[in-house]
């Protein structure tokens, strides 16, 4: 996939975010970084702090889940914009406690996984995806998200 195709800027993307997901503009994310093959998001600490002085693992799970979503998000851009986008079931694994600002980067799946997404998509109205989430502080990764997202096509009737 071309990474400038139908290009979409990290400033684009964080203002989607921030008015379509609300949450994203507490938590203070902003876009680093977006092509279609990797986004990276950053968040910083104090208002996803608990009470032990860490990221809150709700905060935490919750950027890497819109880092995940918003690669598939840039991704359908090119093939249905109007799709619906839902994450259907996720493991996340906290590794070690993250004391300060930190990123979550979502790289595009294998080629031949996507391939497969798009095709059952086009046929079916209706396609699943696995994508991961990587959360980085520092030069150390921190926690990880491996998560099962569906799209379901416009030109599907809602259920």
């Amino acid at each position: 996939m071309n990474p400038t195709a139908g290009a979409l800027t990290a400033q684009d993307l964080e203002n989607y975010l921030h008015t379509r997901i609300p949450l994203s503009a507490a938590m203070g994310v902003k876009v680093l970084s977006v092509t279609a093959d990797r986004v990276e998001l950053r968040a910083p600490l104090a208002p996803n702090v608990n009470h032990r002085e860490t990221v809150f693992g709700g905060s935490a799970a919750a950027v890497a889940t819109l880092a995940a979503w918003s690669l598939l998000h840039v991704r359908m851009r090119l093939i249905d914009p109007q799709a619906r986008l839902v994450i259907q079931r996720n493991t996340m694994s906290y590794e070690q406690p993250i004391t300060g600002d930190f990123a979550a980067v979502c790289e595009a799946p294998e080629g031949s996984a996507w391939a497969r997404f798009v095709s059952t998509l086009r046929r079916y109205g209706r396609a699943r995806i696995g994508l991961v989430a990587t959360l980085i502080q520092g030069d150390r990764r921190v926690g990880r998200l491996e998560g099962d997202f569906a799209a379901v096509s416009s030109r599907e009737s809602p259920p």
